[in-house]
């Protein structure tokens, strides 16, 4: 198989909405995120997205078949809840690009694909005028029962793009856990870098 790397704009984000959605829910329901997504919630959360004025989705393929994706629009098109603690940190919201998912398959990781989905969202920014890139991560105690013993973080790998924790900023969203009854709130920290 050929694997591809290459940004999705425009009327071309709506015919990659139900993959991302599926690897939405794959991805992130292991440990950090433990998400127990839905598909409907996904294709109504991923329509905003699509909406948003120079958006752009990174796709990977592995010949035909889409493994991983990232996201990044705008942050003055993204929720309010997203842009009031840049905001309150002093952050431009006109000139802020926020890079939302990346997701890949376990099985495409390692191959340089973390970094091609930085390269073409932090040139998509630029190309709009963004004066930086910011996106989030979910904060988990290191003693957290839900750890694997061999999870690594990404921490090494971001500040290796030059991405740095904005100090106290952080945000709150509520999803609902793997093996949870209901939705609850869970901390992220911000990251950002000059672009």
């Amino acid at each position: 198989m050929t694997l591809t790397v290459a940004p999705v704009t425009g009327t071309g984000l709506t015919t990659v909405i139900p993959a991302l959605a599926r690897l939405r829910i794959t991805v992130f329901r292991d440990f950090p995120y433990l998400y127990d997504g839905d598909l409907a919630y996904e294709a109504n959360y991923l329509a905003d997205f699509v909406r948003a004025e120079g958006a752009v989705i990174v796709v990977a393929r592995d010949g035909g078949e889409i493994v991983g994706a990232a996201t990044a629009a705008p942050l003055a098109t993204q929720d309010a809840a997203w842009q009031a603690p840049l905001a309150a940190a002093g952050f431009d919201i006109a000139r802020t690009f926020y890079f939302g998912e990346a997701v890949l398959l376990a099985s495409h990781r390692g191959r340089g694909i973390g970094h091609a989905f930085f390269d073409h969202r932090e040139a998509q920014a630029r190309a709009r005028g963004a004066s930086h890139a910011a996106f989030c991560s979910v904060i988990r105690a290191d003693d957290d029962p839900a750890r694997p013993a061999n999870y690594r973080p990404l921490d090494a790998f971001w500040y290796a793009r030059g991405y740095a924790p904005l100090g106290e900023v952080t945000a709150c969203f509520d999803w609902k856990c793997v093996g949870e009854q209901a939705e609850r709130s869970h901390p992220l920290q911000y990251w950002t870098r000059a672009l």
